[in-house]
């Protein structure tokens, strides 16, 4: 682990993104509430924010911080197929909340693949990636 003993504590914050594709029947299940392992989203919401939570016990190196605020949405986009994920997490502390984002948002889209994979086992989880950072030494990034 990096040594952050000398570091300052500040607000950090980070938010990441992704998506996952499906068939548009496997949409129909999600939006209609109709998926035999119950509401998709409710559960998957859950899910990212636990991932966020225990980011440290799945990453070896990334220290435990203290979660203040953990926001997830999705959005659903029936023209495309997939429903999108984003979450926000903050913290007060000395090293930034970048993979606890980051690991919401696969930890997120992996739950909608368990519970919808009986329906379609080829759905696509793609462009998980970093949105935004900002707070500590390294000060405010924004993606493109």
């Amino acid at each position: 682990m990096v040594d952050v003993t000398a570091k300052a504590e500040t607000l950090r914050h980070a938010t990441a993104t992704g998506f996952i594709s499906m068939r548009p029947e496997t949409l129909s299940l999600i939006v209609q509430g109709a998926a035999s392992k119950g509401d998709v989203l409710a559960v998957a919401r859950i899910a990212a924010i636990q991932g966020a939570k225990r980011t440290s016990d799945l990453i070896p190196l990334c220290h435990p911080i203290p979660v203040t605020r953990i926001t997830v949405e999705f959005e659903i986009d029936g023209r495309t197929s997939r429903v999108a994920c984003k979450a926000r997490v903050e913290t007060f502390g000395r090293t930034g909340v970048e993979m606890e984002a980051l690991s919401a948002v696969s930890i997120g889209l992996l739950t909608i693949y368990d519970m919808c994979k009986a329906a379609d086992r080829g759905m696509r989880l793609e462009s998980v990636r970093l949105l935004e950072k900002g707070g500590g030494r390294s000060g405010h990034w924004q993606g493109d």
